[in-house]
């Protein structure tokens, strides 16, 4: 089994280890609370009672801050499987630009040490570019299947294409960055399988939209149904070539529990107060019998008569 030292910092090659997380929000990425509640809704439906088996699959991890969360629904018997370059010098020109500018810090040992916070073991993990997948993954196999990887059109639609074939009849098919103005080529290549191909929509949040390859009506109905109860949610259906669309928004909602760690962090231990310094008596002033020794009767008396009067206030 698996596991990782809460202590380590350096490891046998020399290079400083990653830090090993302590709470769910240490881990660096992007997943919207929106998002979280929506992933939470989708994988335990497919967890209930009749629900849908099946395995788990992310293109792209970055440092694992989804990965983590998807770990937590999978069932005895499934796999979970990752791909990502990580630290393997990408294919072209292009995706060596896109990583360098957007992911300069990724390495595989940040993901799994990560992971390994949350987890008792790691995921399948394929190092390699996601073209891969639909070699390496059992056809028909994955009803959750999470794209998050190159923005690059071509990239993008080679995923689309891997999603279909490795996707069950009615699993949900979920693309990052849809619609952002940096991922245009993400935008052309999720719309065009929409309108020119069987990818169906089931819902969109302000960053991913929510697919299947299959019909999508069980799923629409069924968070229709969910939405009316929920005050926390904004949504509105808009129709596509014909075709039902749930949009989703955000009116406060709060994500459901997040991941906990597997050591958590011990309990903050207040210092204990420091006692304040014992006051200390100042030694006798000897001045004053000098000065009385000194200065005339009358000046002396003046002052021990002032000295007294203030004593008395």
């Amino acid at each position: 089994m698996s596991h990782v030292s809460q202590a380590s910092v350096t490891t046998t090659d020399g290079e400083p280890a990653p830090l090993v997380p302590t709470t769910y929000d240490e881990v660096k990425g992007w997943f919207s609370e929106l998002d979280q509640v929506l992933f939470d809704w989708f994988l335990t439906r497919q967890n209930s009672s009749g629900g849908q088996p099946g395995d788990l699959l992310e293109l792209g991890a970055f440092m694992g801050k989804s990965a983590v969360y998807l770990g937590r629904y999978l069932q005895p018997g499934e796999e979970f499987t990752v791909c990502d370059l990580f630290d393997m010098p990408a294919t072209d020109d292009f995706n060596i630009a896109e990583n360098r500018e957007s992911y300069p810090t990724l390495t595989r040992r940040g993901f799994e040490t990560n992971y390994l916070a949350f987890h008792e073991a790691l995921p399948t993990v394929i190092q390699a570019p996601t073209s891969v997948v639909a070699e390496e993954v059992k056809p028909a196999s994955c009803r959750f299947v999470h794209i998050d990887a190159s923005h690059l059109y071509e990239h993008v639609a080679t995923d689309i294409a891997s999603s279909r074939l490795v996707a069950a009849p009615e699993a949900v098919v979920v693309f990052d960055d849809y619609r952002a103005e940096h991922t245009p080529g993400v935008a052309a290549a999720v719309w065009s399988s929409v309108v020119t191909g069987d990818l169906h929509p089931i819902c969109i949040s302000g960053l991913k939209l929510y697919a299947t390859w299959g019909d999508p009506e069980p799923h629409q109905a069924a968070m229709l149904t969910w939405l009316k109860e929920r005050s926390d949610l904004w949504h509105g259906v808009e129709m596509i070539d014909g075709r039902p669309l749930i949009r989703i928004g955000d009116q406060g909602v709060v994500a459901p529990q997040s991941p906990q760690p597997l050591h958590p962090a011990p309990p903050r231990v207040e210092p204990a107060p420091v006692p304040a310094p014992a006051a200390v008596r100042k030694p006798p002033v000897r001045w004053r019998k000098l000065a009385k020794d000194l200065l005339p009767p009358v000046v002396t008396r003046a002052i021990v008569a002032r000295n007294r009067r203030r004593r008395a206030r």
